[in-house]
């Protein structure tokens, strides 16, 4: 993945974990038109790999996650290619392993909904999150009026949206948009710790459990209920829960193979 445009991706097979930076500092760690595309790819390849369990998502430096889009570029795209954006940014979403979303400073405009997408955020006590695109005539359009206000609520999404609101790292987390704030020094070390807890954790049952709550989440109670017991029984199959069950029995800690 030599000639990605502004990311990098590091694999770790010894620890199961795949790490996917945003590194142009320069320029905020911005996401162009070209790494929309290619990290969707990235998430796609990750997801098929069978020496990586979970992945997480950073931005290099000291100063932002990233401020979001190449805006020059909008004015350069046909209108048919943006009202398709929010397919790769919701790549994070479609990759069947968990993905972790480091946060911190500006994540703004297509950071936030990139950020959206992840299964879990955790953030740095500087993050500032935001949708910015009202400010320039627009509306988001990666993602960002859908996810946000499934995650925070309709009243709550139209005040960030409409108003062009900033969030603080403390109301993300009051609202439940991360998971855990964290002094910035640390931010690196606890996303690390929190994809190794995943790794560690039934592959299978991982992607089942995702898979369950993204597909239901909009369903109603009684289509979600019979989802998930489908899934239940389909897991009760496999040798991961053998495996966990065995564990209990012993007083050990279960190794997890996949199948």
């Amino acid at each position: 993945m030599a000639d990605d445009d502004g990311f990098r991706v590091e694999r770790d097979p010894a620890s199961g974990i795949a790490r996917i930076t945003l590194d142009v500092p320069g320029k905020l760690n911005r996401i162009s038109m070209t790494a929309r595309d290619q990290l969707a790819g990235a998430f796609s390849e990750l997801g098929d790999a069978e020496d990586i369990r979970v992945i997480v998502l950073a931005g290099a430096g000291d100063k932002a996650f990233t401020a979001g889009g190449d805006i020059a570029a909008f004015m350069r795209a046909s209108p048919e290619v943006l009202s398709h954006l929010a397919k790769n940014v919701g790549a994070p979403e479609r990759c069947p392993k968990p993905v972790v979303a480091a946060l911190h400073g500006f994540t703004f405009g297509v950071g936030l909904e990139l950020a959206l997408a992840c299964d879990l955020r955790i953030a740095a006590d500087d993050t500032v999150l935001g949708l910015p695109e009202i400010t320039l005539g627009m509306i988001p359009g990666s993602g960002g009026t859908q996810r946000l206000a499934h995650l925070i609520g309709l009243s709550r999404a139209k005040e960030v949206i409409l108003r062009g609101r900033r969030i603080s790292a403390a109301d993300a987390l009051a609202w439940g948009l991360v998971a855990e704030v964290v002094p910035l020094g640390q931010l690196e070390s606890r996303a690390d710790a929190v994809a190794a807890e995943l790794a560690a954790k039934a592959p299978l049952a991982l992607r089942v459990a995702k898979r369950v709550l993204n597909q239901v989440y909009d369903a109603p109670l009684h289509v979600g209920m019979e989802l998930e017991g489908l899934a239940y029984g389909f897991l009760r199959t496999t040798g991961d829960f053998a495996e966990g069950v065995a564990a209990f029995g012993d007083k050990r800690q279960p190794k997890f193979s996949g199948h």
